[in-house]
């Protein structure tokens, strides 16, 4: 691995790991880091060896803090990264196999669509959770989260950003596991484990059935339509 990335990949057995690496930036994302990723879930989707994803961070005061709206960007520059952005919950929703998020630490924005996007999620008790886009008018939050834990408890969510620690989301049933933070990435890979021991094609076969029948696609589809138009007509994110 090479240090300086901001993100890392180790695969362990049949497990890919994706360690998010800016931790001066609490893994917020820019356009660079945008691209890495999506180029990394591009190719994992394709290799017929993997078996389960966990995506986690170097850092355990943060899995993703969002956009790095300090990125100094243009207006085609800003759309380009909303692009980046959309192409990466596409991704995230249409893996081929189990995803798992380490969720420690701030998750927050695009950070919380990462840990609602994946198909399991473990807890550190240090946990930030929150969706934060109305703060910015950002039409973003519904397409997963409210599949979880239903639509009203994801209004409220998404309309007032309140952050829930890891009690909460715990009571919410989002959180599949919990852990201190610094065991919170072994614990995900001991869950990834137990997947591993199951049938490789059975596996891949219940994750496509739980897509289709979820409407998944769909759903993050027109929610990127409107993350677009927002970048393109609206006021967008912010751009440094």
């Amino acid at each position: 691995m090479t240090e300086n990335r901001p993100v890392l990949r180790e695969r362990v057995g049949e497990i890919e790991i994706l360690r998010l690496n800016r931790p001066e930036k609490r893994n917020a994302l820019d356009t660079a880091t945008l691209d890495l990723l999506n180029a990394d879930l591009e190719e994992l989707a394709t290799d017929p060896r993997l078996r389960v994803l966990v995506v986690s961070t170097t850092n355990v005061r943060a899995l993703c803090a969002g956009a790095d709206v300090g990125e100094p960007l243009d207006h085609d520059g800003g759309v380009r990264r909303m692009v980046g952005f959309t192409r990466m919950y596409s991704l995230i929703e249409q893996f081929p196999v189990p995803t798992i998020a380490v969720a420690v630490g701030n998750c927050v924005g695009a950070g919380a669509e990462l840990v609602a996007g994946v198909d399991l999620r473990v807890g550190g008790d240090n946990l930030g959770l929150a969706w934060a886009g109305a703060r910015l008018g950002v039409p973003v939050g519904p397409a997963r989260l409210a599949p979880l834990i239903g639509v009203s408890r994801a209004k409220e969510l998404v309309f007032t950003g309140r952050v829930l620690r890891m009690a909460d989301a715990e009571a919410l049933g989002l959180l599949h596991r919990t852990a201190p933070a610094d065991e919170a990435e072994a614990v995900a890979i001991e869950l990834a484990g137990q997947i591993v021991a199951q049938s490789a094609d059975g596996v891949r076969e219940l994750k496509q059935m739980f897509r289709e029948l979820d409407s998944g696609a769909q759903r993050v589809s027109y929610e990127n339509d409107r993350l677009l138009a927002f970048q393109q007509h609206g006021s967008g994110l912010p751009r440094g």
